[in-house]
């Protein structure tokens, strides 16, 4: 399965060029066009699908992300933070970024981050908490 339309779905078909750090099969482990931290990488499988929850196969999926990040961790990174979200390229992708905590750049995205996890206001409050588990716990 292949979207023409889509970027990630050229860069597999090779006719946009890309940096390849690991492949197989399935998965493909490229360098972000824009570097977060040195050897920011974004994890996608090779074939089409919106989102890393229409991928089938959700465990292979992550066993190559695993395995990006084992390798990261070997290069000496204390860290390597995972970001999913999808809505600027609608194909399923992982966003890798190694680090040692010393990133400036890194650090002002997770300020961001961190002040919404922060917000006293943003907090779940007790009724509000059950509403939500009587609508979504199984």
């Amino acid at each position: 399965m292949k979207n023409d339309t889509c970027i990630f779905c050229k860069i597999v078909s090779g006719s946009i060029p890309s940096y390849k750090i690991h492949e197989n099969d399935d998965y493909l482990a490229i360098l972000d066009i824009a570097q977060f931290t040195e050897a920011h990488t974004i994890v996608i499988p090779k074939k089409h699908f919106e989102t890393i929850w229409d991928a089938p196969d959700i465990a292979g999926y992550y066993s190559f992300v695993q395995e990006i990040g084992d390798h990261f961790k070997r290069k000496g990174y204390a860290y390597v933070d995972t970001l999913t979200m999808g809505q600027m390229v609608h194909h399923a992708h992982v966003h890798m970024i190694p680090h040692n905590g010393d990133s400036s750049d890194w650090e002002t995205a997770l300020r961001v981050i961190g002040k919404y996890q922060l917000d006293a206001g943003r907090r779940l409050t007790q009724k509000e908490g059950n509403r939500i588990l009587k609508e979504f716990a199984f």
